[in-house]
């Protein structure tokens, strides 16, 4: 498949109890085939249902290569509900949001033990999966599709220019065991810290500035193989899956896999940031601000201080750097993140006027309101107690099951 024939969108979601809120590991009381097996991969037509690495966790994916984004909040939602029908006999139920608050991973974390439990062991073995950047997190990974070494070097330079932004939008994990942790999107600083005992499966998060398959293997790849061949004498990780980077290649698969985007509380605003993500990677690639060449010579060094900046403060983040900001035709000094956000989709909207029919509402709250973190916090106001988080969950846990978007007030 050549750029944006297709795309994939994998959501993932945490058991908890119905009323406490609660871990719940029991996803294998919900990933039983007709026969009652316990699986890991359940076909549901459209999307699948599967796990991914502890027993608390639910992964929703699209059921191969999707032709267009615009159905699948609906087919999501559908399942969603689906899926809490079944967790209703066990007093349980989905929870949004990258973190749960108040969990405590050192003492609640199980791992799948079914299928696939090689892997997985082999993983806490080496990094020790009872912590917040493995036990604690669920993401949305888009998926998107090259041909060639061409389209694969086009596609990661434009990915690599918007990984930095993306927790402005996305941000949806502001607590951390019961506190304010001083980092909007706290998801993507554990996740950025939890392989340090490997560095080069995550390296810094933000992909090198490779942009052909010799170079990626070469670069990435091997040194990553390499280093962790001394913790996994049986090869169990020598896989493209050991790669930790926001956005990996999958050259068996011929698609990037974009990772740093915290999953929202309902597949609405999921698609809407996946579609504006797209839109604006389209006008990379088009080159509408600079040319290939010029989005190519952007280092890690240059980018990630606007990625750490929007950890830490989302949508109000200041982008400082001008080099950067001219990748997307920003001449303005000192902008917010926010405001890079409006300037953007307004020249997606004029290329491609079916965003606002589409995403339009669900755009609108996480550009006006803010994103999911900000709109959690204001809800807390200045109570951050068991209390007054539980409720605030609660109302989340219904947007999930609802299809709703979640609003201060």
């Amino acid at each position: 498949m050549h750029l944006f024939d297709a795309f994939g969108i994998e959501l993932e979601y945490m058991i908890v109890d119905r009323e406490s809120l609660a871990v719940k590991p029991i996803a294998d009381r919900v990933l039983v085939d007709e026969s009652g097996a316990v699986t890991s991969d359940i076909d549901r037509g459209p999307i699948s249902w599967s796990n991914e690495l502890t027993h608390h966790v639910i992964e929703l994916k699209t059921n191969g290569p999707a032709l267009s984004l615009t159905p699948l909040a609906g087919q999501f939602e559908h399942e969603i509900r689906e899926i809490n029908e079944r967790l209703a006999d066990e007093d349980a139920r989905l929870l949004p949001t990258a973190m749960h608050p108040w969990m405590d991973p050192k003492t609640e974390m199980q791992l799948w033990p079914h299928d696939y439990h090689v892997v997985y062991e082999t993983f806490d073995r080496i990094f020790d999966c009872r912590g917040h950047g493995w036990a604690n997190l669920q993401s949305m990974h888009i998926n998107l599709p090259f041909a060639n070494d061409n389209e694969f070097g086009r596609l990661h330079a434009a990915i690599r220019l918007i990984l930095p932004l993306l927790p402005a939008l996305a941000a949806s994990s502001p607590i951390v065991e019961g506190q304010r942790s001083g980092q909007m999107d706290s998801r993507l600083d554990v996740y950025r810290k939890n392989a340090r005992g490997v560095a080069s499966v995550s390296g810094r998060v933000i992909p090198e500035p490779v942009f052909d398959e010799a170079s990626y293997r070469r670069e990435i790849f091997d040194r990553m193989f390499a280093d962790i061949a001394q913790y996994d004498p049986d090869g169990v990780l020598q896989d493209e899956f050991l790669n930790a980077r926001g956005a990996i290649a999958r050259f068996s698969r011929g698609a990037i896999e974009i990772r740093v985007i915290d999953v929202q509380e309902c597949p609405q605003a999921d698609l809407a940031i996946a579609a504006l993500t797209v839109a604006v990677l389209k006008l990379l690639i088009a080159e509408k601000w600079t040319s290939f060449a010029e989005q190519s010579s952007l280092s890690i060094d240059q980018l990630e201080p606007a990625f750490l900046a929007t950890i830490q403060q989302a949508d109000q983040a200041v982008i400082s750097d001008h080099d950067y900001l001219r990748q997307f035709g920003i001449d303005a000094a000192h902008p917010t993140a926010k405001e890079v956000w409006w300037r953007l989709y307004e020249a997606c909207i004029e290329r491609e006027p079916d965003l606002e029919e589409a995403h339009g509402h669900a755009l609108g709250v996480l550009l006006n309101e803010g994103c999911l973190s900000r709109r959690i916090l204001h809800s807390l106001d200045s109570s951050v107690t068991k209390p007054t988080m539980h409720q605030v969950y609660h109302r989340l846990a219904n947007c999930l099951e609802s299809g709703e978007m979640f609003r201060v007030g």
